[in-house]
């Protein structure tokens, strides 16, 4: 703005300067007085102000549309990092969802609860290992599948479990969850001595190389 005035002050001073040696340089014959000489310099110099007013006003409303050109493309970039921060909240919603794992027989589905404790234990490549078949559904609503070192249980209403080693063996013996103890409550924890699942009516512990079902 600084550069534009300046300018306009040497466009101003200019066209005054011409309009004074035209004033002069006009009919010789006719010889202007004073006053008609100073009348036409000041109609002059307004001519020019105005003219250079006009091109001030010109280049400020251009470098306002810019700046606001600006503006309107900074907005556009933070809605676009709106939308991938919606695209992150989406996936968040979708916990669990689905994957196909590859085995030997060909990829297996490994879904929602059941998925969520897989990954929980570093998958196929954890402790679980590869699925051994798809996931099925018990007369009870539960939801379970089974995997090379184990198997994870999600009840009707309680959330998936890993049930897996002496305990499992138990566990199943004992009928499962169609059993006396019901469902999976917790995975297996160490407890003194050894270790233990809790279940909904009951517990198993190994300890010192034994399992014991203890109901409630």
């Amino acid at each position: 703005m600084q550069h534009i005035a300046r300018r306009t002050a040497g466009f101003t001073a200019a066209f005054a300067a011409i309009a004074l040696i035209a004033v002069g340089c006009g009919d010789d014959s006719k010889t202007p007085s004073v006053g008609d000489l100073t009348a036409s310099a000041k109609s002059a110099v307004s001519s020019a102000t105005d003219s250079a007013k006009s091109a001030v006003d010109s280049a400020t409303a251009s470098a306002g549309a810019s700046g606001s050109e600006g503006a309107s493309g900074a907005e556009g970039s933070g809605a676009e990092g709106s939308g991938a921060a919606g695209s992150g909240a989406a996936g968040a919603e979708g916990a669990g969802g689905t994957t196909q794992i590859n085995t030997p027989s060909g990829e297996v589905t490994v879904a929602g609860g059941v998925l969520d404790k897989y990954k929980s234990v570093g998958a196929d490549t954890g402790t679980l290992g590869l699925p051994t078949g798809p996931e099925q559904t018990d007369n009870k609503g539960g939801k379970y599948q089974e995997f090379d070192g184990g198997i994870i249980y999600a009840g009707a209403n309680t959330p998936a479990h890993i049930v897996w080693g002496e305990i499992r063996k138990a566990w199943e013996a004992d009928g499962g969850a169609n059993g006396q103890l019901g469902a999976p409550l917790t995975d297996e924890h160490p407890i003194a001595n050894g270790l233990q699942s809790d279940f909904e009516n009951g517990n198993i512990t190994y300890i010192n190389g034994q399992t014991a079902v203890v109901p409630k």
